[in-house]
């Protein structure tokens, strides 16, 4: 072609033509993707998110709905004197034996500094701190740090400022949202007074109050905090709400492709998800993600036998998020497992589902009870709501320092799980079950040694009495 014009022209369209190939085969690998992954991507995502989610639950009645009973603000205490009740329903399989000091925390814009009192006799406490992804990432108490008292100053990912003096230890957060579980042992109504004078002496100090300086520029965020609703998380709404909540946390660098897989159907820290903005096809797929990942959950929730591995931090976890999601789903903000050690369960010794249509005996024959550092206890609950069981002897939980337990002649230790009282004489050993409705118990062993830690004890199983 000797024309050098119409040679530019020909070029022109045949990369014009080139370009079109390109975008049409990049568009079809698109439609791949959308059809082969976005399901699995979202199932993913939404699993991911799901103790997040529930986490911010708790945030935001502690700290941002103002309308609520648990309302206080960030970074500060709200304790509870009393044991809990059947009244109190905010968390699933609510602890009984210590009553809590909690406290939303948010360090975007500086640190805050724990101080924990001295605490005299032996009493056992501890301070969780749990961050938003729900890792246990730091302990303050009697067996991380004893019952001396001190101050702890809780940094954010992003923080790099200089320790202030007297500070005892610096807790790094992998996100600046930060719930903190503390838990005092109550040993009798009668020391009620004394827990609260400890409870008191729980505090949260801002850092720039703590040395005396201004306080520094509030840091802002693209997206607003959502208000709670639990319907969102079982729509493509659940979107949104993550990437709310994201901003809030740093980028694992163990994460960097699950975060990329995510942000195909838009999981993207602050940006805002319209849905009106994705064809109804993508939606279907990501509605079917949601549906797989809540069957799932559900489904893997049932088998849990042993919770032991189910909380912890990121290393001792390993990135499984399914075990993240299921720790939430049986039991937001259990302890990790060197702290205290949960176990339980919902059947029976002949693996038949725990009903309060029948009586129980859990027997501990002698030397079997479970060794800890602190004490054990067993504590009950209604399924498939997980909350304590109303009685008429406002009994819902049971222990080694429980007043008044019998043992056996023979050493032998039996609990009694029944709907009516099993007779006077044995009413010290009651554990009062739910009539007409499904169980089941969790035995916590606070302080617990090797043996159980390393599950080289073993569980008794109820026995159904005929």
């Amino acid at each position: 072609m000797k024309n050098p014009a119409l040679l530019l022209i020909v070029l022109f369209l045949s990369l014009t033509a080139c370009k079109k190939e390109k975008s049409a085969d990049k568009k079809t690998a698109d439609a791949a993707i959308s059809s082969d992954s976005i399901t699995a991507i979202a199932k993913q995502a939404w699993i991911y998110g799901y103790p997040m989610f529930y986490n911010y639950k708790t945030i935001y009645a502690s700290a941002i709905a103002k309308e609520t009973k648990t309302f206080v603000g960030f970074n500060k205490f709200k304790s509870y004197s009393n044991s809990a009740t059947p009244a109190d329903t905010l968390v699933v399989t609510i602890n009984n034996d210590t009553p809590y000091s909690t406290a939303a925390i948010d360090v975007s814009d500086e640190p805050v500094i724990l101080q924990v009192p001295k605490i005299e006799g032996g009493r056992y406490f501890v301070m969780q701190l749990t961050d938003l992804y729900t890792f246990n990432f730091e302990y303050v108490g009697s067996r991380a740090t004893g019952n001396q008292g001190g101050k702890y100053l809780i940094a954010g990912p992003d923080w790099k400022g200089e320790t202030p003096k007297g500070i005892d230890k610096v807790l790094h957060s992998e996100t600046n949202l930060i719930f903190l579980i503390g838990r005092t042992e109550l040993d009798n109504p009668s020391d009620v007074p004394n827990l609260k004078k400890i409870q008191d002496q729980y505090k949260l100090i801002p850092l720039h109050e703590f040395t005396n300086q201004a306080a520094p520029p509030v840091k802002k965020y693209n997206m607003q905090l959502p208000v709670w609703k639990e319907a969102d998380y079982s729509s493509v709404e659940f979107i949104n709400v993550l990437n709310a909540l994201l901003q809030y946390t740093s980028e694992d660098s163990s994460e960097k492709q699950l975060r990329a897989d995510f942000a195909k159907i838009g999981i993207v820290p602050g940006h805002p998800f319209d849905s009106s903005k994705y064809p109804a096809e993508t939606l279907k797929a990501i509605e079917k993600g949601i549906s797989e990942a809540k069957q799932e959950l559900e489904s893997k929730t049932k088998e849990v036998k042993d919770s032991g591995s189910l909380f912890g931090t990121r290393a001792a976890l390993q990135n499984n998020y399914l075990n993240r999601a299921i720790a939430a789903a049986t039991g937001l903000y259990g302890n990790t497992k060197e702290e205290a050690v949960y176990t339980g369960s919902a059947t029976d010794k002949d693996n038949q589902p725990l009903s309060g249509n029948n009586k129980y005996i859990l027997k501990f024959p002698k030397g079997q009870l479970p060794e800890a550092k602190y004490f054990w206890s067993i504590t009950m609950y209604n399924l498939p709501k997980r909350f304590l069981v109303p009685n008429p002897i406002n009994r819902y939980s049971i222990g080694g320092k429980s007043s008044g337990l019998k043992y056996e002649s023979n050493g032998d230790l039996i609990i009694y799980f029944y709907p009516e009282s099993p007779g006077k004489d044995k009413e010290s050993n009651w554990l009062p079950t739910p009539k007409n409705q499904n169980f089941n118990f969790v035995l916590r062993i606070y302080g617990p040694q090797p043996d159980v830690i390393n599950n080289v004890w073993k569980m008794p199983l109820p026995e159904k009495v005929k």
